[in-house]
């Protein structure tokens, strides 16, 4: 920036590397007088007031003018640091004169800054390589100082010994020697490479002239429509009509496989109340049928019992259930003297009988059978 400004000196940053107060001082008047050649700022800086008078004079200037704040202390201490503070006012004059620079150009500059970035790019590729060989080397040097200790002690014994002449040129000798066997053998290496780079070059013409005969066959394979292609084309539609069958019959049977099993469900369902209340009606028979063995009651009160237990009476008009409740032998007076108990034995056993002689008839139409024991 500042060769771009024309300041008539170089710097790098080796300058900043030590306190350098008289050249940041230089700097600093410099860009201050090209801001505003008018300024009027003190340039003596050869005591510390002067120093620090000089300082503070230049941050408020450009304080107050261009409204750029300024470490003071950073700059007191005319290092790196400084560097920053200084760059924040050739930032502040650099950007100015591109920015009029930019105006001033005609369209006929346009390519020669095409030109200039592309160049710009390239030596930014350099600086980065350059920058990641620095830290190679850095990397590298920093190794070999960790390994100055034990070799510091190896140099001192080292030049501490005499040194022996004809051991000295033995080892020469033998350095020679090691090194003349390393030419030899890196020279046969550059014979045998040139040797591959040809069997190399023969091989990739090989490859080349079949990958041209490959290109060629498969351009002509796919000009040639297969024989089979129609018939394969009309199968395939076939094929995607039949799939759409397919799918719609399983839709279908998916559909019919439920309500089957909806309907079965029911069907148990139903199968299963109406046992249970064929189980409940034959279970109230029968107690009914006990009160009358172990009570000896008539007909009549085995109704009048029927009715009070949710039995209800047959009318004209309603179902109507037929039977005889009494035994079919009549005992005679003498037996029935002889053998008290054998009214209860026929009662029973005509209560036996009653299930066989028993006839359901439905005056409503209805001949199926009864849906419970209150309908019964």
């Amino acid at each position: 920036m500042m060769r771009a400004l024309g300041y008539p000196r170089l710097i790098s940053m080796e300058n900043f590397r030590t306190p350098n107060f008289q050249l940041v001082a230089e700097i600093l008047a410099w860009l201050v007088n090209r801001y505003d050649p008018s300024a009027d700022l003190p340039t003596e800086v050869d005591t510390e007031q002067d120093r620090v008078i000089f300082i503070k004079s230049i941050a408020q200037f450009m304080a107050t003018k261009a409204h750029v704040k300024l470490n003071t202390k950073k700059l007191y201490m005319a290092d790196g640091h400084a560097v920053k503070e200084l760059l924040k006012i050739s930032s502040l004059l650099y950007t100015a004169m591109t920015t009029h620079q930019k105006s001033g150009l005609s369209e006929d500059t346009s390519t020669q800054k095409n030109m200039e970035l592309s160049v710009k790019s390239t030596d930014l590729k350099a600086c980065r390589q350059l920058a990641s060989e620095i830290t190679a080397r850095g990397a590298k040097l920093h190794e070999l100082l960790g390994r100055e200790v034990e070799l510091r002690d190896l140099r001192r014994t080292a030049l501490s010994q005499t040194v022996d002449i004809e051991e000295l040129e033995r080892g020469i000798a033998s350095s020679i020697s090691a090194v003349k066997t390393e030419i030899e053998r890196v020279q046969q290496m550059l014979g045998n490479l040139g040797g591959d780079e040809a069997s190399l070059e023969v091989k990739i013409e090989n490859k080349r002239q079949e990958l041209e005969r490959n290109q060629k066959r498969l351009r002509s394979l796919a000009n040639v429509r297969p024989a089979y292609m129609d018939e394969y084309e009309r199968v395939e539609v076939d094929l995607q009509k039949q799939y759409s069958v397919y799918v719609e019959k399983h839709c279908h049977l998916s559909y019919l496989e439920h309500q089957l099993d909806l309907v079965n469900e029911a069907e148990h369902h139903e199968h299963e109340a109406t046992e249970s209340s064929l189980k409940r009606m034959h279970q109230r028979m029968q107690e009914a049928e006990h009160r009358m063995i172990r009570d000896d009651i008539t007909a009549d009160d085995m109704l009048q019992i029927a009715g009070t237990e949710e039995f209800p009476r047959p009318t004209a008009e309603g179902r109507k259930v037929f039977g005889s409740m009494s035994g079919d032998a009549i005992l005679s007076d003498h037996e029935e003297e002889s053998n008290p108990l054998s009214s209860g034995s026929e009662l029973a056993s005509g209560g036996e009988e009653d299930e066989d002689e028993k006839t359901l008839d439905f005056s409503d139409g209805d001949q199926s059978r009864p849906d419970s024991a209150d309908d019964f």
